[in-house]
Protein backbone atom coordinates (compact mmCIF):
# COMPACT_ATOMS: atom_id res chain seq x y z
CA UNK A 1 0.00 0.00 0.00
CA UNK A 2 1.46 3.55 -1.10
CA UNK A 3 0.32 7.33 -0.94
CA UNK A 4 -0.62 7.22 -4.65
CA UNK A 5 -3.27 4.44 -4.20
CA UNK A 6 -4.64 6.25 -1.42
CA UNK A 7 -4.80 9.46 -3.82
CA UNK A 8 -6.29 7.47 -6.41
CA UNK A 9 -9.48 5.92 -4.29
CA UNK A 10 -9.79 10.02 -3.07
CA UNK A 11 -9.16 11.32 -6.65
CA UNK A 12 -11.41 8.25 -8.10
CA UNK A 13 -14.97 9.33 -5.66
CA UNK A 14 -14.10 13.15 -6.80
CA UNK A 15 -14.05 12.56 -10.23
CA UNK A 16 -17.20 10.42 -10.54
CA UNK A 17 -14.97 7.62 -11.33
CA UNK A 18 -13.76 9.28 -14.39
CA UNK A 19 -10.63 7.18 -14.84
CA UNK A 20 -9.25 9.79 -17.16
CA UNK A 21 -9.77 12.48 -14.71
CA UNK A 22 -8.11 10.78 -12.18
CA UNK A 23 -4.88 10.41 -14.03
CA UNK A 24 -5.00 14.25 -15.18
CA UNK A 25 -5.10 15.38 -11.63
CA UNK A 26 -2.92 13.40 -10.51
CA UNK A 27 -0.50 13.69 -13.18
CA UNK A 28 -0.05 10.23 -14.50
CA UNK A 29 -1.22 7.69 -17.13
CA UNK A 30 -4.44 5.83 -16.98
CA UNK A 31 -3.03 2.80 -17.57
CA UNK A 32 -1.14 3.19 -14.40
CA UNK A 33 -4.49 4.47 -12.13
CA UNK A 34 -6.07 1.05 -13.10
CA UNK A 35 -2.90 -0.80 -12.70
CA UNK A 36 -2.60 0.85 -8.93
CA UNK A 37 -6.39 0.42 -7.97
CA UNK A 38 -5.87 -3.62 -9.09
CA UNK A 39 -2.81 -4.21 -7.38
CA UNK A 40 -4.49 -2.51 -3.66
CA UNK A 41 -7.58 -4.64 -4.10
CA UNK A 42 -5.32 -7.55 -4.82
CA UNK A 43 -2.83 -6.73 -1.66
CA UNK A 44 -6.33 -6.35 0.70
CA UNK A 45 -8.33 -9.18 -0.75
CA UNK A 46 -11.28 -7.19 -1.78
CA UNK A 47 -12.85 -5.45 -4.38
CA UNK A 48 -13.43 -1.41 -3.65
CA UNK A 49 -14.89 -0.35 -6.67
CA UNK A 50 -17.89 -1.55 -8.67
CA UNK A 51 -17.12 -2.58 -12.33
CA UNK A 52 -19.28 -2.75 -15.44
CA UNK A 53 -16.50 -4.01 -18.04
CA UNK A 54 -13.81 -1.84 -17.08
CA UNK A 55 -15.75 1.32 -16.35
CA UNK A 56 -15.68 2.06 -12.28
CA UNK A 57 -19.59 2.65 -11.60
CA UNK A 58 -18.99 3.60 -7.31
CA UNK A 59 -17.60 2.26 -4.39
CA UNK A 60 -18.11 -1.33 -3.30
CA UNK A 61 -19.45 -1.58 0.94
CA UNK A 62 -15.59 -2.41 1.49
CA UNK A 63 -14.76 0.37 -0.73
CA UNK A 64 -17.42 2.97 1.33
CA UNK A 65 -15.48 2.22 4.78
CA UNK A 66 -12.12 2.62 3.52
CA UNK A 67 -12.48 5.91 1.59
CA UNK A 68 -12.81 7.96 5.15
CA UNK A 69 -10.06 6.41 6.41
CA UNK A 70 -8.32 7.32 3.16
CA UNK A 71 -9.49 10.84 3.54
CA UNK A 72 -7.76 10.95 7.53
CA UNK A 73 -4.65 9.08 6.20
CA UNK A 74 -3.81 12.10 3.63
CA UNK A 75 -5.11 14.91 5.87
CA UNK A 76 -2.66 14.32 8.81
CA UNK A 77 -0.15 13.63 5.85
CA UNK A 78 -0.69 17.23 4.46
CA UNK A 79 -0.31 18.55 8.29
CA UNK A 80 2.47 16.64 9.02
CA UNK A 81 4.37 18.60 6.25
CA UNK A 82 2.39 22.15 7.13
CA UNK A 83 3.18 21.28 10.79
CA UNK A 84 7.57 21.17 9.13
CA UNK A 85 7.16 24.33 7.11
CA UNK A 86 5.57 25.77 10.33
CA UNK A 87 9.03 25.49 12.39
CA UNK A 88 11.47 25.21 9.32
CA UNK A 89 9.93 29.03 7.79
CA UNK A 90 7.28 30.62 10.02
CA UNK A 91 6.85 33.57 8.05
CA UNK A 92 7.18 32.57 4.54
CA UNK A 93 4.58 30.34 2.63
CA UNK A 94 1.07 30.38 1.45
CA UNK A 95 -2.64 30.75 2.46
CA UNK A 96 -5.45 30.34 0.59
CA UNK A 97 -8.82 32.32 1.24
CA UNK A 98 -11.86 31.61 -0.70
CA UNK A 99 -14.75 34.02 -0.48
CA UNK A 100 -17.76 35.52 -2.12
CA UNK A 101 -17.18 38.84 -4.00
CA UNK A 102 -19.29 40.74 -1.79
CA UNK A 103 -17.30 39.65 1.43
CA UNK A 104 -13.81 40.18 -0.87
CA UNK A 105 -14.80 43.34 -1.89
CA UNK A 106 -16.48 45.18 1.10
CA UNK A 107 -15.42 43.37 4.34
CA UNK A 108 -11.48 42.05 3.69
CA UNK A 109 -9.82 45.05 2.12
CA UNK A 110 -8.61 46.33 5.89
CA UNK A 111 -8.10 42.73 6.93
CA UNK A 112 -5.56 41.57 3.92
CA UNK A 113 -4.30 45.09 3.93
CA UNK A 114 -3.49 44.41 7.57
CA UNK A 115 -2.42 41.25 7.47
CA UNK A 116 -0.12 41.58 4.14
CA UNK A 117 1.90 44.67 6.91
CA UNK A 118 2.39 41.33 9.51
CA UNK A 119 3.36 39.12 6.86
CA UNK A 120 4.96 40.50 3.70
CA UNK A 121 6.28 37.26 2.69
CA UNK A 122 3.35 35.08 2.84
CA UNK A 123 1.62 34.52 -0.57
CA UNK A 124 -1.60 35.26 0.22
CA UNK A 125 -4.80 33.72 -2.87
CA UNK A 126 -7.95 35.00 -2.39
CA UNK A 127 -10.20 32.75 -4.49
CA UNK A 128 -13.92 34.26 -5.35
CA UNK A 129 -16.65 31.90 -5.74
CA UNK A 130 -19.85 31.01 -4.58
CA UNK A 131 -20.86 29.28 -1.13
CA UNK A 132 -21.31 25.80 -2.10
CA UNK A 133 -17.69 26.07 -4.13
CA UNK A 134 -16.25 27.38 -1.09
CA UNK A 135 -17.37 24.58 0.90
CA UNK A 136 -16.15 21.80 -1.80
CA UNK A 137 -12.62 23.65 -2.39
CA UNK A 138 -12.67 23.53 2.14
CA UNK A 139 -13.58 20.05 1.68
CA UNK A 140 -10.54 19.12 -0.74
CA UNK A 141 -7.76 21.28 1.07
CA UNK A 142 -7.70 23.03 -1.49
CA UNK A 143 -7.96 25.93 0.62
CA UNK A 144 -7.40 27.19 3.91
CA UNK A 145 -10.47 29.70 5.05
CA UNK A 146 -13.58 30.04 3.98
CA UNK A 147 -15.61 33.04 4.01
CA UNK A 148 -19.41 33.74 3.14
CA UNK A 149 -22.78 34.17 4.89
CA UNK A 150 -24.41 30.50 3.11
CA UNK A 151 -23.43 27.19 3.63
CA UNK A 152 -20.20 26.94 5.68
CA UNK A 153 -21.85 26.56 8.87
CA UNK A 154 -24.14 23.92 7.59
CA UNK A 155 -21.82 21.29 6.57
CA UNK A 156 -20.64 18.66 8.82
CA UNK A 157 -16.44 18.24 8.02
CA UNK A 158 -16.58 22.15 8.46
CA UNK A 159 -16.63 24.24 11.78
CA UNK A 160 -17.62 27.16 11.37
CA UNK A 161 -17.23 30.22 13.89
CA UNK A 162 -19.55 33.93 13.16
CA UNK A 163 -17.08 36.65 11.49
CA UNK A 164 -20.09 39.61 11.82
CA UNK A 165 -23.59 40.51 11.55
CA UNK A 166 -25.58 42.58 8.63
CA UNK A 167 -28.38 43.49 7.22
CA UNK A 168 -30.00 44.16 3.92
CA UNK A 169 -30.92 47.48 2.83
CA UNK A 170 -32.85 49.15 -0.10
CA UNK A 171 -30.94 51.31 -2.85
CA UNK A 172 -33.07 53.57 -4.63
CA UNK A 173 -32.21 56.78 -7.33
CA UNK A 174 -32.65 60.29 -5.59
CA UNK A 175 -35.50 61.38 -5.28
CA UNK A 176 -37.06 58.23 -5.33
CA UNK A 177 -40.90 58.19 -3.44
CA UNK A 178 -39.59 55.27 -1.42
CA UNK A 179 -37.42 57.74 0.11
CA UNK A 180 -40.30 60.14 1.05
CA UNK A 181 -42.44 57.13 3.25
CA UNK A 182 -42.48 58.20 6.91
CA UNK A 183 -42.19 54.14 7.20
CA UNK A 184 -40.91 51.87 4.68
CA UNK A 185 -42.65 48.73 4.29
CA UNK A 186 -42.46 45.28 2.35
CA UNK A 187 -45.68 46.39 0.57
CA UNK A 188 -44.37 49.23 -0.65
CA UNK A 189 -41.26 47.78 -2.15
CA UNK A 190 -43.08 44.34 -3.63
CA UNK A 191 -45.06 47.49 -5.59
CA UNK A 192 -41.73 48.15 -7.68
CA UNK A 193 -39.48 45.99 -10.31
CA UNK A 194 -36.66 44.34 -7.78
CA UNK A 195 -32.87 44.06 -8.19
CA UNK A 196 -30.90 41.90 -5.78
CA UNK A 197 -28.44 39.04 -5.25
CA UNK A 198 -28.93 35.81 -7.31
CA UNK A 199 -30.30 32.79 -5.16
CA UNK A 200 -27.97 31.27 -2.32
CA UNK A 201 -25.86 34.46 -2.37
CA UNK A 202 -25.39 37.27 0.07
CA UNK A 203 -28.61 36.47 2.45
CA UNK A 204 -31.30 35.84 -1.01
CA UNK A 205 -32.90 32.92 1.56
CA UNK A 206 -33.69 35.94 3.89
CA UNK A 207 -35.57 38.23 1.40
CA UNK A 208 -37.45 35.55 0.10
CA UNK A 209 -38.89 34.81 3.16
CA UNK A 210 -39.17 38.15 4.70
CA UNK A 211 -41.79 38.78 1.70
CA UNK A 212 -43.23 35.14 1.95
CA UNK A 213 -44.31 35.69 5.48
CA UNK A 214 -46.39 38.41 4.07
CA UNK A 215 -48.09 36.63 1.45
CA UNK A 216 -46.20 38.91 -1.20
CA UNK A 217 -44.85 38.25 -4.60
CA UNK A 218 -42.44 41.06 -5.69
CA UNK A 219 -41.32 41.15 -9.35
CA UNK A 220 -37.74 40.59 -9.36
CA UNK A 221 -36.78 41.52 -12.67
CA UNK A 222 -32.88 40.98 -12.14
CA UNK A 223 -30.42 39.01 -9.88
CA UNK A 224 -26.77 39.25 -9.90
CA UNK A 225 -24.06 37.99 -8.17
CA UNK A 226 -22.93 41.01 -6.32
CA UNK A 227 -24.01 44.93 -5.09
CA UNK A 228 -21.56 46.72 -7.51
CA UNK A 229 -23.93 45.05 -10.57
CA UNK A 230 -26.91 45.61 -8.82
CA UNK A 231 -26.25 49.37 -8.18
CA UNK A 232 -25.58 49.60 -11.72
CA UNK A 233 -28.96 49.13 -12.79
CA UNK A 234 -30.35 50.24 -10.35
CA UNK A 235 -28.79 53.99 -11.37
CA UNK A 236 -30.26 52.98 -14.54
CA UNK A 237 -33.79 53.00 -13.47
CA UNK A 238 -34.42 49.46 -13.81
CA UNK A 239 -35.89 49.09 -10.80
CA UNK A 240 -35.09 49.10 -6.74
CA UNK A 241 -31.99 47.32 -5.06
CA UNK A 242 -31.95 45.17 -2.14
CA UNK A 243 -27.92 45.19 -1.19
CA UNK A 244 -25.89 44.11 1.85
CA UNK A 245 -25.87 47.35 3.56
CA UNK A 246 -21.76 47.26 3.99
CA UNK A 247 -21.85 47.39 0.18
CA UNK A 248 -23.03 51.08 -0.43
CA UNK A 249 -20.22 54.19 0.12
CA UNK A 250 -21.93 57.83 0.00
CA UNK A 251 -19.17 59.25 -2.07
CA UNK A 252 -18.77 56.14 -4.25
CA UNK A 253 -22.35 55.85 -4.54
CA UNK A 254 -23.52 59.22 -5.47
CA UNK A 255 -26.93 59.49 -7.20
CA UNK A 256 -28.26 56.38 -4.53
CA UNK A 257 -29.88 56.94 -1.67
CA UNK A 258 -29.74 53.92 1.08
CA UNK A 259 -32.75 53.38 3.12
CA UNK A 260 -32.52 51.00 6.21
CA UNK A 261 -33.99 47.22 5.88
CA UNK A 262 -33.34 46.08 9.37
CA UNK A 263 -36.82 46.18 10.20
CA UNK A 264 -37.85 44.99 7.01
CA UNK A 265 -35.33 41.56 7.02
CA UNK A 266 -33.75 39.21 9.22
CA UNK A 267 -30.45 39.64 10.47
CA UNK A 268 -27.22 37.68 8.28
CA UNK A 269 -23.98 36.16 9.84
CA UNK A 270 -20.98 36.33 7.76
CA UNK A 271 -19.19 32.67 8.60
CA UNK A 272 -15.55 32.20 8.75
CA UNK A 273 -15.01 28.21 7.82
CA UNK A 274 -12.02 25.84 8.80
CA UNK A 275 -11.87 21.63 7.20
CA UNK A 276 -12.22 19.69 10.20
CA UNK A 277 -9.44 18.26 11.83
CA UNK A 278 -7.42 20.29 9.12
CA UNK A 279 -3.45 21.75 10.24
CA UNK A 280 -3.06 25.82 10.03
CA UNK A 281 -0.28 27.56 10.09
CA UNK A 282 0.07 30.40 12.58
CA UNK A 283 -0.19 32.97 9.86
CA UNK A 284 -3.73 31.25 9.21
CA UNK A 285 -4.79 32.20 12.53
CA UNK A 286 -3.38 35.41 12.58
CA UNK A 287 -5.71 36.09 9.40
CA UNK A 288 -8.31 34.93 11.40
CA UNK A 289 -7.68 37.29 14.42
CA UNK A 290 -7.05 40.23 11.83
CA UNK A 291 -10.87 39.11 10.79
CA UNK A 292 -12.13 38.73 14.44
CA UNK A 293 -9.53 39.47 16.96
CA UNK A 294 -12.16 37.68 19.67
CA UNK A 295 -11.57 34.60 18.34
CA UNK A 296 -8.62 32.98 19.49
CA UNK A 297 -6.28 30.40 18.63
CA UNK A 298 -6.87 27.91 20.97
CA UNK A 299 -10.74 28.52 20.99
CA UNK A 300 -10.23 27.50 17.09
CA UNK A 301 -8.17 24.23 17.59
CA UNK A 302 -10.51 22.92 20.34
CA UNK A 303 -13.06 22.85 17.80
CA UNK A 304 -11.21 22.07 14.65
CA UNK A 305 -9.39 18.77 16.30
CA UNK A 306 -12.76 17.92 18.22
CA UNK A 307 -14.07 15.20 16.15
CA UNK A 308 -10.42 14.21 14.68
CA UNK A 309 -9.53 13.36 18.12
CA UNK A 310 -12.50 11.72 19.31
CA UNK A 311 -13.90 9.76 15.41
Amino acid sequence: MNFQQLRIIREAVRRNYNLTEVANALYTAQSGVSKHIRDLEDELGVELFVRHGKRLLGLTEPGKELLPMVERILLETQNIKRLAEQFAQRDIGSLAVATTHTQARYALPGVVTRFKETFPKVHLELHQCGPSEIVTLLKAGEVDIGIATEALADDEDLVGFPYYKWHHSIIVPEGHTLASLPELTLDAIADYPLITYHEGYTGRARIDRAFASKALHPDIVMSALDADVIKSYVELGLGVGIIASMAYHPKRDAGLTLLDGRTLFEPNTTWIALRRGNYLRDFAYRFIECCTPELKEATIKDKVFLRAQTA
